[in-house]
């Protein structure tokens, strides 16, 4: 009979996880940004109820800070993202189709948008019983026009785009760069390269600054309440639940009919799949900053590689439901209001028109001044009602964002569906995922052929 072995034998193996610390939870990054806001409106209301200086301060510095880092990407990230977005084309079959089509429902969807606006606005009079006067608003020190918007398309050097975030001129730029590299074909490959990795390190490092976002939001939201308090919830209570229901009836009804009536697949599935940028949209405040996550949706709902690294970037520049069609209509009809100006149809189709058309004045950054001030400028109305709006437009940015991402979304999904190349089973797959498990694209996609679209019937 052989000896029983030690005791210790046994129990040593174990000894390692006796010592062994537990771990904490991980806190969900949707959890994060909540708690960020809810801090923000407790710490806004300490400081303004209590006088605190030093409290006010810090919030709008945190706020400020979190917004620079963003637009310290933006540039870059603009001119890199279009101009390899509009090379990747070549690997796509009927590239001009889809792009095209892309373009088509861009206008489509904008007009129905800028259409809900106008007819929300006309319902409630959202300018009406708000007791603020012209005397309220201050003149904005820059204002967009349509002189400016059609001259300023063609830069007059390279550098100043870049230092004054002339989206526009950027995004000009970069399809200029991108066209003459695809006409350039092998000799533009050590330029594509390089382009494709400073392109892959500014998403990794726009992503750092996103990580931010829990802390952004306590800043921008506690620096609001600070700032202009609860009475301005009552003062612009009707023209923000216009903005909100707006957006609404466009996010959860014109995107959800365009995806079931149009491109025949399935709303429910669509928002699973695309939530995690959408999310990130409405804390962010910025379609630029939120790009990233966009396109990574975009491509897990069934986009080819090739034509969503195309049509996203393209989207998160000029595609802003939310920033120019939804809202300009409704604050066009509210500062009308305030200034007593009567608006006729010709007013409302000029509206219309300018939202349509006037989209890519929109930067892709929190606030959709430059867009406001177009449209009043159009109509003759007083600039200084942009002064009156900019009160309440931390609160309204965040959803109007949501709405320009989920239509940045929405497109590609409803063409490829449409042009036959999305991929039913990654979409009927797809699922929402926390983004603290996001990482950026490490590398641009594969050079393969898209599947081939057939003719139009």
């Amino acid at each position: 009979m052989s000896p029983t072995p030690p005791e210790t034998s046994q129990t040593s193996p174990a000894a390692p996880s006796s010592t062994r610390r537990p771990r904490l939870p991980k806190v969900p990054f949707w959890a994060q940004i909540l708690t960020g806001l809810v801090l923000g409106v407790l710490l806004g209301w300490a400081a303004r109820s209590g006088d605190v200086d030093w409290l006010g301060t810090g919030l709008e510095k945190t706020g400020d800070i979190f917004v620079q880092l963003l637009k310290l990407a933006v540039a870059p990230l603009v001119f890199f993202a279009i101009a390899i977005s509009i090379t990747n084309l070549r690997n796509v079959s009927n590239a001009a189709r889809l792009a095209g089509r892309t373009l088509l429902w861009f206008l489509v969807t904008s007009l129905i948008a800028v259409s809900i606006g106008l007819a929300i606005g006309l319902l409630t009079d959202p300018g009406a019983g708000t007791g603020l006067s012209p005397e309220d608003g201050a003149r904005p020190e820059s204002a967009g026009s349509w002189l400016d918007f059609l001259t300023g398309i063609v830069p007059t050097d390279v550098i100043t785009p870049f230092t004054e975030l002339n989206v526009l001129q950027i995004v000009f730029m970069a399809a200029v760069t991108g066209v003459a590299a695809l006409k350039l074909g092998d000799k533009a490959e050590p330029l594509l390269a390089f382009g494709e990795s400073v392109l892959a390190l500014l998403q990794k490092a726009l992503w750092w600054v996103i990580r931010l976002a829990p802390l952004g939001t306590l800043g921008l939201i506690g620096n609001a309440i600070n700032r202009y308090g609860w009475d301005l919830i009552g003062q612009y209570a009707t023209f923000t639940a216009d903005v909100y229901i707006g957006c609404a009836l466009v996010m959860f009804g014109v995107y959800p009919l365009l995806l079931g009536l149009v491109a025949r697949v399935s709303p429910l599935q669509f928002f699973r799949g695309a939530w995690p940028a959408i999310q990130l949209a409405f804390v962010s405040r910025s379609s630029v900053g939120t790009m990233p996550v966009t396109q990574k949706v975009v491509e897990r709902l069934g986009v080819p590689k090739e034509y969503a690294s195309f049509s996203v970037p393209f989207g998160a520049t000029t595609k802003m439901d939310g920033c120019a069609a939804i809202y300009p209509a409704l604050a066009a009809i509210f500062v009308a209001e305030i200034f007593g100006v009567s608006l006729g149809a010709q007013d409302y189709l000029l509206i219309a028109f300018v939202s349509v058309v006037g989209s890519a004045a929109t930067a892709g950054l929190t606030g959709a001044t430059v867009m406001t001030t177009l449209t009043l400028s159009t109509l003759g109305l007083p600039l200084e009602g942009v002064g009156l709006l900019l009160a309440i437009d931390p609160v309204l940015d965040m959803i109007r964002t949501a709405t320009n991402v989920t239509g940045q979304a929405v497109i590609p999904v409803l063409v490829s569906a449409r042009e036959r190349i999305l991929d039913t089973t990654a979409f009927a797959t797809a699922r929402s995922f926390d983004l603290d498990s996001f990482e950026p694209a490490a590398t641009a996609p594969e050079a393969k052929a898209a599947p081939p679209v057939p003719a139009a019937s």
